[in-house]
């Protein structure tokens, strides 16, 4: 039974040459053929070989008959064309327009595309693809509109694939030394969707190839890979390719991933050029690559000598990222703190790897600091107010105790209200107090008693007071409103930050409110003070300072304990860390205040009772030893509750009055009997 074969009838182009062949190892076993000519001259493959059909007069129309009914399904179509420049021009360009190259009735079989394209050494031949502009690609990917481009490069030593590349994408040429090839690949069936790439004589260059990649207005990435990727580059070569960055964008390349030979000689590296390129900074593959770079430059890959005679060997392959992002317009900021005395600005990223650009004075700077007394200029380029932090520091000082304000009456604490200009709202506001010589800063808390940010009842609200030491920087401890402190002293000069937890956007400082009052009193005699009135019912936690850390060596503290009357304070004592001292003891005591005998006292080297009842107000005083090893803390709960001897009296009291009440209506009774 014969089966019915497809005759097609082509009209080749001049200078086009079409390789039909068996399109896969599966399709050798059919018994299809394919011939040419009639009669005496007709011309046919053999079953499972290869065929090539050479069409070389213009407008001749050329019978090619298959013997089977579905050739496409055996045979692949090859369209080669040849392309020759010299030193001034080249004699065409790249034109796949399948009526002109004969192969419009081959429309359903995979056809290759192929143009070889020649320059006389040592120029290059140049591709222009700034029509549509090429994406690379895995060589093992393909392209979703089924057009696949490849790009060699012919050196005598074998071929070099450049890339395979998809239409629309930042590659807007190509120049490959001496002699190269592009093809394209179409699927059957798919419709040949012309692109006309320019050819043109290129430069005179060193490197295997150079693209350019002309990166877009925007946000934008591409990625690249070097020649034979995920093979090895050529031995003792380099590839270059010019970065086209747009006004007002940088750049930045990062390396996503590589593959390093072992090398005979020299090593592998990457070299950059910007501007005129006279100057290049040399990298190795495993340094930090250029970031926010303003300009538009070559990133040249040089491989070394290779060693290909051990196994461990893979050569040098590169696979990179080159992202360009949008610069805008500097905010400009004039900030004028000639009437702020003793306040200054401090402007930091919180981004290390942000694009933000700080300028003061129109000097770059890392981290910004606006002194007082003065006018500022700032300008802010690429910030988002998410990536800056803003902190006021305002000095409070008195050298002596005559004419100091803060002795004489409470000072409020405000936020400073600065320029709207400013990219971002005030993130922390810190008052560094440093009152006379042996003298207190006292804390008093304008809305509300203050309570400790502990893991046990943490400060959610909006604000977060931190008290330290501003000396050594030693933490007092973290706080915030609604609590049982009614005042803080501190025995040294102190430094409080007021950090708002709730501020988003550009919103400003939330508190138009002072914080918190402060005053210079004289000496105080324990290193610190807290004045507590604990609500009924309600658990206090009192930690010592510097909690969960341990006290500094030889330090004290104080509470003072207001226990109203009728009620009484349960102590209980939670979670208790002492030292080896090596010199003097801890101590924790509790004293009725106005009375010179102590309820409790131990030491480190006694066990401690956790619980202790007081019905009046008292002291609770806590001291540090030097400690050998280990640290001194304690966390204290302390729970107002009603007094149990008042009760008991109470009804002691009413038996007493009752008992009296019968025995006087006994002797009425027996008055009355007699």
């Amino acid at each position: 039974m014969l089966l019915e074969g497809v005759t097609l009838t082509l009209t080749p182009d001049q200078g086009t040459t079409l390789n039909i062949s068996q399109s896969s190892e599966r399709s050798r076993g059919s018994k299809c053929t394919v011939c040419t000519g009639t009669g005496l001259k007709k011309s046919c493959s053999r079953a499972g070989s290869d065929y090539v059909v050479l069409l070389t007069d213009p407008k001749a129309a050329v019978n090619i008959e298959f013997t089977c009914p579905k050739p496409e399904e055996v045979f692949t179509v090859e369209v080669v064309r040849e392309i020759d420049c010299t030193t001034k021009s080249c004699n065409g360009d790249i034109t796949p327009i399948e009526s002109r190259t004969g192969t419009l009735p081959l429309q359903n079989f995979n056809r290759t595309f192929i143009w070889n394209l020649k320059a006389p050494v040592p120029r290059a031949f140049h591709l222009d693809f700034t029509q549509m502009g090429m994406r690379q690609i895995l060589p093992s990917e393909r392209c979703q509109d089924q057009h696949t481009y490849t790009l060699l490069a012919l050196q005598r030593t074998g071929e070099a694939a450049i890339g395979t590349y998809c239409r629309n994408g930042s590659v807007s040429g190509a120049q490959v030394l001496n002699q190269g090839r592009l093809s394209l690949e179409v699927t059957g069936g798919r419709k040949l969707n012309p692109t006309m790439f320019n050819v043109s004589v290129g430069e005179e260059i060193k490197s295997l190839a150079v693209l350019k990649v002309t990166l877009p207005e925007g946000t934008s990435s591409s990625e690249l890979l070097s020649p034979n990727y995920p093979n090895s580059f050529p031995d003792d070569d380099q590839m270059e390719w010019k970065f086209v960055v747009p006004p007002k964008h940088n750049a930045t390349v990062v390396f996503l991933g590589q593959t390093q030979p072992q090398c005979l000689k020299k090593e592998p590296a990457v070299e950059y050029h910007h501007g005129n390129g006279r100057f290049a900074v040399v990298k190795k593959l495993s340094d930090p690559q250029p970031a926010q770079r303003r300009d538009s430059f070559s990133l040249i890959l040089r491989n070394c000598e290779m060693n290909r005679i051990g196994d461990g060997s893979t050569g040098l392959s590169l696979r990179f990222k080159v992202s360009a992002k949008r610069r805008s317009l500097p905010v400009m900021c004039n900030v004028d703190l000639r009437k702020e005395r003793r306040l200054s600005l401090h402007i930091e990223k919180t981004n290390l790897m942000s694009d933000c650009e700080l300028k003061l004075n129109s000097v770059i700077q890392e981290k910004i600091t606006v002194p007082s007394g003065k006018i500022s200029q700032l300008s802010f380029q690429d910030c988002p107010c998410q990536e800056l932090l803003l902190t006021a520091i305002r000095i409070i000082e008195c050298r002596h105790w005559r004419g100091c304000p803060a002795a004489a009456a409470p000072v409020p604490l405000t936020a400073p209200v600065l320029e709207r200009c400013l990219p971002a709202p005030l993130g922390n506001v810190t008052w560094i107090l440093r009152p006379p010589r042996h003298g207190t800063v006292e804390l008093l808390p304008t809305t509300g008693d203050l309570r400790q940010s502990l893991p046990e009842q943490p400060c959610n609200g909006s604000v977060t007071l931190t008290v330290a030491e501003d000396d050594d920087g030693t933490t007092v401890g973290q706080f915030c409103p609604q609590g049982a402190i009614r005042k803080v002293q501190v025995h040294t000069n102190v430094s409080i930050t007021a950090s708002a937890s709730t501020m988003g956007g550009k919103e400003r400082w939330p508190f138009a409110h002072p914080l918190l009052n402060i005053s210079f009193t004289r000496e105080i005699a324990e290193r610190y003070i807290f004045t507590v009135y604990p609500m009924k019912g309600v658990p206090t936690l009192l930690a010592t300072p510097s909690w969960p850390v341990g006290m500094k060596s030889y330090s004290t503290v104080s509470w003072i304990v207001v226990v109203p009357s009728k009620l009484e304070a349960h102590l209980m004592f939670d979670n208790i860390s002492q030292p080896k001292c090596s010199n003097r003891h801890t101590g924790i005591r509790v004293q009725i205040l106005g009375s010179l005998e102590e309820m409790y006292s131990r030491r480190e080297d006694e066990e401690a009772g956790r619980k202790i009842t007081v019905s009046e107000s008292f002291y609770l005083n806590m001291s540090n030893c030097m400690p050998e090893r280990g640290d001194f803390s304690v966390l204290t709960q302390i729970t107002l509750h009603k007094d149990k001897n008042l009760l008991l009296t109470s009804i002691l009291s009413a038996v007493a009055a009752l008992l009296v009440l019968m025995v006087v209506v006994l002797a009425v009774v027996c008055v009355v009997i007699k």
